[in-house]
């Protein structure tokens, strides 16, 4: 993932969303690119107009930390795409780091396994699920047994797919995906997002880069929004699943990233007492109760460059 045309797709597409008006400037004569102009992006920031295209063209490194808030204040981004702007400007000063493996700590899978009123998971930044309790693997079973076509070869059976289980994938691949999420659209772009945010973080990820690209070659729907350059924070909210044992569920979620394993995050998830829901997560741990759960289902390792 070349980080330099990252740069120029992300700031272009940001520019072409504020109109001057929104920008607290005049209208002007005929316009014939949407959103500002590079020259107007110059003057709200206090740059000159070589500089910010220079800056635009993708010559990010060595930026000083008050440019890049100019900046961010003048394309009018919101925390997650200045956050964004910000790793794509550290990513360029870094380049490439060295390859960190890492499977999931005993002690934290004797966490999750220390919840057993919630569903709870640790997955890393390209949507593997890399541990879960038993509620989570019960909640995510369809992810973990997904039957995602081979092109020209029909399903692939759970035995022969040696990729960790992936939310991505079974989301845009999986032909059970739009029935798991009810609300596909907001979930899939939810997703890309996250998945943006992570290129940006780590642009030389070899196994982002490559879910990336097939994600793209395979599916429509993903390109479209890949080609968004939208990012996102992915910390609280609520999801509406559809889960083929037990029905509706919209449970609230924390998300955390852990500190201590740099890479991987924490989702555990919870239903408002006395709902439909609070039934459903009652019902999902007892069908839990019967399925065979080793520790951590695919022992997958968190991958994280």
């Amino acid at each position: 993932m070349d980080n330099r045309d990252e740069i120029r797709h992300f700031l272009a597409s940001r520019r072409a969303r504020i109109s001057p008006q929104q920008a607290g400037l005049a209208l002007g004569g005929r316009r014939r690119v949407p959103g500002l102009r590079r020259e107007e992006v110059a003057v709200l920031a206090g740059v000159s107009t070589d500089w910010y295209t220079r800056l635009e063209k993708g010559h990010i490194n060595g930026v000083s930390t008050d440019v890049l808030n100019a900046v961010a204040r003048a394309l009018q981004l919101d925390d997650a795409e200045r956050a964004h702007l910000f790793d794509l400007a550290r990513a360029a000063a870094t380049g490439p780091s060295p390859r960190r493996v890492r499977k999931v700590r005993p002690g934290l899978q004797r966490m999750l396994d220390a919840m057993t009123d919630a569903p709870a998971i640790i997955r890393n930044g390209r949507m593997d699920i890399v541990a879960a309790n038993r509620l989570g693997y019960a909640m995510y079973w369809p992810v973990f047994h997904s039957h995602i076509p081979t092109p020209g070869r029909g399903p692939r059976p759970d035995t022969a797919r040696p990729q960790p289980a992936n939310i991505a994938r079974f989301q845009f691949l999986d032909p059970a995906g739009p029935d798991f999420f009810p609300d596909w659209d907001t979930a899939a772009d939810i997703t890309v997002a996250l998945l943006r945010t992570e290129a940006g973080r780590d642009p030389y990820n070899k196994e982002l880069t490559q879910l990336i690209g097939e994600l793209s070659t395979r599916s429509d729907d993903f390109r479209g929004r890949w080609a968004q350059h939208n990012v996102r924070l992915h910390h609280t909210g609520t999801k509406a699943y559809h889960h083929p044992a037990v029905g509706d569920l919209v449970l609230d979620y924390e998300s955390m990233d852990l500190h201590a394993d740099p890479g991987l995050n924490l989702t555990v998830y919870t239903a408002t007492p006395d709902t439909p829901s609070s039934d459903a997560l009652r019902l999902l741990a007892s069908w839990a109760a019967t399925l065979d759960q080793p520790a951590q289902p695919h022992d997958a390792d968190a991958q994280r460059r």
